[in-house]
């Protein structure tokens, strides 16, 4: 058990965020000479969306937590949720985090915070109920693997360029709406509006790009925190078991409930999917069942466990 009683760096996760943060700065910096060419002063936008994005970094704990209606717990309150927390930092050798409940069926749980010393390890009313004492072990093995390789930040900060795109856009659009479109003369009103479009097309181009890179991003952060995970508590299979048994239960919540937790996908365990047309569902912030279950079954077989 010597090899699993520290989370392992994963080399090939931090080898695709660098990637993943070298392609995003270098299409921020394409996007912003682009903009400055067509002789738009993206300043006050780059300014408000840097505003935005460090207030999700410093206060996504609180964010998360008042999103998915979760309250920390005391050890009197949840004792057997702390003592799994507690045994897992011990096995992880790293600080314990605040541990949160969150009222709802929807059978999840999930980690944020910009460090391991702010870090919130959260498990919904309906993840408890469902899931037995190891299961539930390797679910949080799972979240803490998130903490240790400090996902939530650097999806934070790989977001900017995203968040950035989307404000000019709006920016754009509101300003033409409200006047921007027009001169004195009818070539002022044609090269407002032409500049106007190109602003928005190229936008809605770097908005797309950094979408797809970030989902790329953390399908990945998903499996490296599986395998992390599985590896720390050296039974992958309870993990396993946890995916199959939450993935099934998932279709018996009301679609109203899996509506609201959707925009939390990106911190949760597994997906929270209403059924019907969902841009979760062609751009997954998940692996799929199947993939992730076929990387525990290897895991088992590295440590000679039956699959």
């Amino acid at each position: 058990m010597a090899t699993a009683s520290r989370i392992p760096a994963d080399h090939k996760l931090t080898a695709r965020m660098l990637t993943v943060v070298f392609l995003l700065g270098l299409l921020y910096a394409v996007f912003v000479a682009v903009l400055l060419q067509v002789g738009v002063s993206p300043a006050l936008v780059i300014i408000l969306a840097g505003g935005l994005l460090f207030v999700q970094y410093w206060y996504s704990d609180r964010i998360a937590l008042f999103g998915m209606h979760g309250r920390v717990v005391s050890r009197e309150e949840a004792p057997e949720l702390h003592a799994i927390v507690e045994r897992l930092c011990a096995l992880a050798d790293m600080p314990k985090p605040q541990v949160a409940i969150a009222d709802t069926d929807v059978p999840n749980a999930f980690a944020t915070g910009r460090s391991t010393k702010r870090a919130v390890v959260c498990a919904t009313s309906g993840i408890m109920r469902r899931l037995d004492a190891d299961e539930l072990e390797g679910v949080l093995a799972h979240e803490l693997s998130h903490v240790a390789h400090r996902d939530v930040a650097v999806m934070t900060i790989a977001s900017f360029v995203g968040v950035l795109a989307g404000f000019i856009t709006r920016f754009t659009l509101y300003s033409g709406m409200f006047g921007g479109w027009g001169g004195y003369g009818d070539d002022e009103r044609d090269n407002s509006a032409a500049m106007i479009l190109v602003v928005m097309f190229v936008s809605m181009i770097v908005y797309a790009l950094s979408f797809l890179l970030i989902r790329a991003l953390s399908r990945y952060r998903e499996l490296s925190a599986d395998r992390s995970g599985a590896l720390l508590t050296g039974r992958p299979s309870e993990l396993a078991s946890a995916l199959q048994k939450i993935t099934g239960e998932m279709a018996r919540i009301p679609t109203r409930d899996l509506r609201k937790a959707e925009p939390f996908n990106a911190f949760f365990f597994t997906p929270a999917l209403a059924q019907g047309f969902s841009i979760s569902s062609l751009f997954s912030t998940h692996p799929s069942l199947e993939v992730r279950l076929n990387q525990l079954a290897k895991i088992s077989a590295e440590l000679g466990q039956p699959v």
